[in-house]
């Protein structure tokens, strides 16, 4: 019996194997779960749909295109949803995009604000409001954040400021959803070795120092992240909302995190 056995979920931002999503797919089909993939484009079409076998026969119950920015894909994934599934029990949203996030933030333009603003933390809004209806039953809604929502990361810029806003998010929706019985909360991961995270310059670098330093002295794994994603939708966590869960290996506790030093022989 796996913790999530007779329940339907969406997953939004699958984009390959190395991805946060998926990670989070394999968790939540190894629970018991049905499932639906989304992917952004005719790039991650190819790799999501090869994927989807993987997880077993009957678990994936529909792959589509599904840019959140777009309220036509999103009303045409909801209705297949309603056809499909007829209710939702979870939600993931695994989106996040950022323009400038190189050189000084002060330098940061309007336009690339606002389009990190819309897609790595309005999409989330849009996502809960479009899972609403389905969600009669109740049900949980899951996000995806990063240490760089609370503290300066070199080369995160906009998407920093996002991620703050996304978090303050997860709280608003929270308190709206709550009455409905339907729960909204975040991870914030550590550094994984993602496609996206790869085009932030210097990433290697923090990647490489987070699994030195931090208390579990190790880096953090799409694996663990979607342990704590079966989590947070399961029933376990009936009494959490609005909050956001660390799966960092201990690296958030930091105050000044600094390389080990070699130990002195006795």
């Amino acid at each position: 019996m796996g913790l999530l056995d007779g329940k339907k979920g969406l997953i939004y931002g699958v984009r390959n194997e190395r991805s946060i999503g998926w990670g989070c797919a394999k968790s939540l089909a190894r629970e018991g779960a049905t499932l639906a993939l989304t992917f952004f484009g005719e790039r991650e079409e190819k790799d999501v749909n090869k994927l989807a076998p993987t997880l077993g026969e009957g678990v994936v119950k529909l792959t589509g295109p599904c840019d959140l920015t777009n309220p036509e894909q999103i009303a045409a994934l909801h209705e297949r949803l309603a056809a499909e599934f007829g209710t939702l029990d979870f939600v993931v949203h695994s989106v996040a995009f950022a323009k400038g996030l190189s050189g000084r933030y002060v330098d940061t333009s309007a336009d690339d604000f606002l389009v990190s603003l819309n897609s790595s933390t309005y999409t989330l809004v849009a996502a809960a409001k479009a899972a609403e209806p389905l969600m009669s039953a109740g049900g949980a809604i899951v996000t995806l954040s990063f240490l760089g929502g609370e503290r300066v990361v070199p080369n995160y810029n906009s998407a920093g400021i996002s991620k703050a806003a996304l978090e303050s998010s997860v709280r608003y929706l929270a308190n709206d959803l709550g009455p409905q019985n339907i729960r909204v909360n975040a991870i914030s991961a550590g550094p994984t070795m993602t496609l996206s995270a790869r085009g932030i310059s210097g990433f290697g670098d923090m990647y490489k120092v987070h699994g030195q330093v931090s208390p579990l002295r190790h880096s953090t794994t799409p694996d663990e992240v979607g342990d704590a994603c079966v989590f947070l939708v399961s029933n376990l966590s009936r009494g959490v909302t609005g909050d956001v869960l660390f799966v960092d290996s201990g690296y958030h506790i930091l105050g000044f995190p600094t390389l080990p030093q070699p130990t002195e022989p006795r």
